[in-house]
């Protein structure tokens, strides 16, 4: 069934009622009953078509069944076909991956660590070669296969694994073996995304392994830019849409597109679409979904919101997880630095343009860096304050209009523009090769967006850095933070609880930490009563301890 917004479903069938009741009393009555029927179809124009009866003369003119998806049986080759149960485990060793399907479902298809193993359309596989990708990482290789199958998959893996083209390419391999989209269809497949920056790597992504194939269109439907333009392009068919859930809401609402061919679902950053207040959007495109399709959930976490959700809409999902997710990456080397407050600008100009003067010494590139702040007023003031130092440097927030973070992106990532200043809105999702230092100059409120924000950096194999500046409001997180380092240093399993209500009771704790805090400055202090003689055997060694451990994580 089409999809009816809900504020619109009961005036619609009270319309239907009470357009049926007239038309039956006013049967001798030739122009009324013209009226009604137009009435009805009007009232109905975003419902499929009904069998008509003898009290319903809904009969939609130029009404065209909707094609049934197709759900080819695909097979690896013949080489994979051959692995055996402790092979395919010991590829999985190999790969980090972890495999789990739910009690009396098929084992999940083996991992393939080669594009050709894959068996993909030849066009595909020209445009795979044409953008020089020679062996699929890890959640490439098992999510693949089981995206190929037609199994639901719930995804989780680190930023920076490579998870855009795990869905992408198995999305184009389905929509190539549908009926051909005609004008007025609705799309054959969707992605879901809760950023327009998102959305925008996503639809490029699409497009570079969909670019040797004649007339497959796709559309990004996202806030910030022209509807009519989208409007335009979605009426015209398209095989593949990528959207912010709120902008395709907009879209299904005033009839511009529908959900009656879509038999491929994404659901990508799931954890943050929820974050974010989508999960009435994901609803409403869930239950209006044909009964048969495949849908794919990925999550760079595993809160206990994203398991509610994949219970609720994924059928017998084989769960991928690659590395240790939601943990700071080996690949990142951390510093924290205590300032104070009023010192944060200044320190941050002294350390970058140290660093600008080191690059040209060495006739070096500056590195790209990321710098991130709490406020959209703040981002415009600490990247004027880099421009007045001869540095450049763009700010990308929320405030800005869609252009603007479209320019800043584009200069970002091809020059001449080295550093970003931004909030949170590129903690997730943005994808910039070779960004090599991540500096918080404010610490962000919890442990998971810290981890969101330095994996901007150190990502698909290479290193970076992540200089984090905190002051006596941060040192929750900053324990915290500590922890995380020296447990990985360690080679200890990092674990921490993610999603909204881990978030809220960490901020909780948090406060209680400072309430505490607060108690404690204002009781009178504690006096110990040493004679002199011993008191030179207490004091330097305090000291001597403070000092050595504020060098071993501030340096």
């Amino acid at each position: 069934m089409s999809y009816v917004p809900p504020h619109l479903r009961k005036s619609i069938a009270a319309t239907a009622v009470t357009t049926t009741t007239t038309t039956t009393t006013l049967d001798n009555n030739t122009t009324n009953h013209k009226l009604n029927s137009k009435s009805i179809n009007n009232a109905f124009s975003n419902v499929a078509p009904r069998r008509s009866s003898a009290n319903n003369h809904v009969q939609p003119s130029r009404a065209l069944a909707v094609p049934n998806a197709v759900f080819p049986q695909w097979k690896p080759s013949e080489r994979v076909l051959r692995l055996k149960p402790e092979q395919i485990e010991e590829v999985r060793l190999r790969l980090n991956v972890d495999v789990t399907v739910t009690p009396d479902s098929p084992p999940a298809p083996a991992p393939i660590e080669s594009f050709t193993d894959m068996c993909l359309d030849s066009s595909i596989m020209k445009d795979i070669a044409i953008h020089e990708y020679t062996t699929p990482t890890s959640i490439q290789a098992q999510a693949m296969p089981v995206a190929l199958s037609g199994r639901d998959l719930l995804g989780c893996a680190e930023t920076g694994s490579g998870k855009t083209a795990a869905f992408t390419i198995p999305m184009i391999q389905h929509c190539i073996a549908q009926p051909s989209v005609r004008r007025g269809d609705g799309p054959l497949a969707l992605v879901l995304a809760p950023t327009r920056e998102l959305a925008q790597q996503i639809e490029k992504e699409v497009k570079a392994f969909s670019q040797s194939l004649e007339s497959f269109r796709t559309a990004i439907v996202v806030g910030g830019t022209n509807i009519s333009d989208q409007r335009s392009e979605l009426r015209a068919g398209v095989e593949i849409v990528v959207a912010t859930p709120g902008r395709f809401i907009d879209h299904l609402q005033q009839g511009n597109t529908s959900l009656t061919r879509i038999s491929y679902v994404v659901l990508d950053e799931a954890d943050r679409m929820l974050d974010m207040g989508f999960e009435p959007q994901i609803r409403e495109v869930m239950h209006n979904l044909p009964e048969k399709h495949q849908t794919l959930l990925f999550s760079a976490t595993m809160p206990v919101e994203i398991e509610a959700l994949a219970q609720e809409y994924l059928t017998n999902p084989v769960q991928v997880k690659v590395g240790k997710v939601s943990s700071p990456t080996e690949n990142v080397s951390q510093n924290l630095v205590k300032i104070t407050e009023n010192e944060k600008i200044d320190q941050l100009l002294s350390l970058l343009v140290e660093e600008a003067a080191l690059a040209e010494k060495l006739g070096h590139q500056f590195p790209l860096t990321i710098v991130f702040v709490e406020r959209k007023t703040r981002c415009d003031e600490v990247a004027e304050a880099l421009v007045a130092q001869g540095l450049n440097a763009v700010a990308l927030h929320g405030g800005r209009t869609q252009s603007e973070r479209e320019g800043a992106l584009r200069d970002f990532r091809h020059g001449p523009t080295n550093i970003l200043v931004a909030t949170d809105v590129a903690s997730r999702g943005l994808d910039v090769t070779g960004v090599a230092h991540v500096v918080n100059l404010d610490l962000p409120k919890t442990m998971e967006d810290y981890v969101h924000r330095i994996g901007r950096t150190g990502r698909a194999g290479s290193t970076g850095r992540a200089t984090s500046f905190y002051t006596d409001r941060d040192m929750f997180l900053v324990s915290q933070i500590r922890k995380a380092i020296a447990d990985v240093q360690s080679g200890n399993t990092v674990a921490f609880a993610t999603g909204k209500v881990a978030r809220r009771k960490e901020r909780e704790a948090a406060a209680a930490q400072k309430e505490a805090r607060i108690v404690q400055s204002k009781l009178p202090p504690t006096s110990i009563n040493v004679e002199d003689k011993y008191k030179y055997m207490i004091a330097p060694a305090m000291i001597k301890k403070e000092g050595s451990a504020d060098d071993a994580w501030d340096d």
